[in-house]
């Protein structure tokens, strides 16, 4: 979780009268920290949006906003890359659920670059990462990175071949 996820999270929270974050459980990228963890880590960072609520799920994106209620999917983009993937995706979802809609709200300039994978590779090598995410964040990154650090490289899921 990154600045950038906040940013989107804040702005979507000021266009609607609830925003439920929904942080998927399984994902097919490997992930560094659980799912409890990312929920905890997220209820932290929006915990001055009243309107804002945290959960997990599981299964398709479209059946978890039927359960909540909701009638839009918000989601961030950051390059022309994402349009391509998130074009793809709420074509597919208006197909499965066509009384959802999506909206895709633009990153702000200053998080345009930032992604999970790069504050966890710079994290990993020892470099300051409270520019890119929340305090309480960082503060987790470190204490997952310090133990691993001993062995005198990134963790084996950052190494590169």
């Amino acid at each position: 979780m990154h600045n950038g996820h906040v940013d989107i999270a804040a702005r979507a929270a000021s266009l609607f009268d609830r925003l439920v974050v929904a942080i998927y459980d399984t994902p097919s990228k490997r992930l560094l920290f659980s799912t409890a963890e990312r929920v905890d880590m997220m209820r932290q960072a929006l915990k001055s949006l009243p309107n804002a609520q945290v959960a997990s799920y599981r299964g398709l994106t479209v059946d978890f906003a039927r359960q909540v209620g909701a009638k839009v999917i918000v989601r961030g983009l950051r390059v022309i890359s994402d349009f391509e993937l998130e074009y793809q995706m709420s074509l597919t979802n208006h197909k499965l659920a066509p009384e959802i809609d999506m909206v895709c709200l633009m990153t702000s300039l200053e998080y345009a670059f930032v992604s999970s994978t790069i504050v966890k590779e710079v994290a990993a090598l020892g470099g300051c990462v409270e520019q890119f995410v929340p305090a309480h964040v960082a503060r987790v990154l470190a204490d997952r990175f310090h133990g691993r650090e001993e062995t005198g490289g990134p963790p084996a899921h950052l190494m590169h071949d």
